[in-house]
């Protein structure tokens, strides 16, 4: 598969961020897509950048959420 186009920040407990992983889930499986997760409780950097702020999303290296995911606004930015 190739290089994930999408990076899922997220931590243990967070229902947000549960929520956030079934809708990036659909949609990658929908557009032959990859994500990788990244549990920000592992970095100190990343917890202190991104904190309560949980679940971010970024697309192409870039932010595209934080707190819920949009499925319709993550399929255009794939598109």
């Amino acid at each position: 598969m190739s290089t994930p186009r999408i990076t899922l920040y997220t931590r243990p407990g967070c229902h947000l961020c549960d929520d956030a992983r079934v809708v990036v889930e659909r949609v990658c499986a929908d557009l032959g897509e990859s994500f990788e997760e990244v549990d920000i409780t592992t970095d100190d950097d990343l917890a202190d950048r991104f904190g309560e702020d949980i679940p971010v999303t970024f697309v192409d290296g870039k932010q595209h959420d934080f707190w819920r995911v949009d499925e319709n606004r993550l399929r255009a930015a794939l598109g």
